[in-house]
């Protein structure tokens, strides 16, 4: 069974207040929300509204005032204990809100040295931390995002490479984010990667391509993606990452629809 899990950040934008998007979330019909940063949040208010609405928080990032991680995030050796640093705090978070995964986004490409030694990096990295993980009982998910259309100079834009990298880790609690719109614009062949790599899938965003939009307006055939994601035993959550032409509201019954 698909469970849906729309990013506040982006639906629901037609309620200015962050806040009050709970409220327009859980009226829709939705039992999961997800968010990015949880800096700059007040934690103790998102608490008392996922419970005053009977909402779950599915996924948020990790993050921190770490000047070093912020810069270096993944990709330099030198930052891991950084990286450890805001691991630990954003943990501290995810069991605070009862919050199963945590995505991470590993850094731009480096000039400095060769693309083989930034893999590494990623491994090592992703290997300091996942004993915390693992301990924890929560999911870092490892997002690779494409270069073409939204993050030109990101490292990770091949699901193949980051699977490799995940396989490499080799920590249960390490598993990667298939987000379907970024892995369209990168490599296509949703439905075959999905069932050969499905089981070291964490967690899935998904929005049309072109343009980011919700389900049914692009090229994504998205009942099929579903069925397919569904066929692997999938048990998290969906993540709805879109701008919705529509109301957030009607995009939201729409896709739900597409799951059954």
């Amino acid at each position: 069974m698909i469970r849906l899990s729309p990013c506040i950040e982006m639906l629901f934008a037609d309620t200015p207040d962050f806040y009050d998007r709970f409220a327009a979330a859980a009226k829709a019909g939705a039992e999961t929300v997800e968010f990015w940063n949880w800096t700059g949040k007040d934690l103790p208010r998102i608490k008392a509204l996922a419970e005053e609405n009977n909402l779950k928080i599915g996924a948020f990032c990790v993050a921190g005032d770490n000047a070093e991680f912020n810069q270096k995030r993944l990709m330099y050796r030198e930052a891991i204990p950084a990286f450890k640093e805001v691991c630990a705090e954003s943990i501290e978070k995810a069991k605070y809100l009862g919050c199963p995964s945590l995505i991470i986004t590993c850094g731009n490409t480096r000039i400095d040295i060769p693309r083989h030694e930034q893999h590494t990096n990623i491994v090592l990295a992703l290997k300091a931390v996942a004993p915390m993980f693992e301990e924890a009982e929560v999911t870092l998910v490892l997002e690779p995002l494409n270069v073409l259309t939204n993050h030109m100079g990101y490292f990770l834009d091949s699901s193949y490479e980051a699977f490799a990298i995940i396989e490499e880790v080799g920590s249960p609690a390490v598993k990667l984010l298939f987000d379907v719109y970024h892995q369209q614009i990168s490599n296509g062949n949703l439905i075959d990667t999905i069932k050969k790599f499905g089981h070291l899938v964490g967690h899935y965003h998904i929005a049309d391509v072109p343009g980011r939009n919700e389900p049914g307006t692009g090229e994504i055939n998205y009942p099929n993606v579903f069925r397919a994601i569904d066929a692997t035993g999938y048990q998290a959550y969906v993540g709805m990452e879109y701008r919705s032409l529509a109301p957030s509201a009607d995009t939201f019954a729409a896709v739900k629809a597409m799951t059954l």
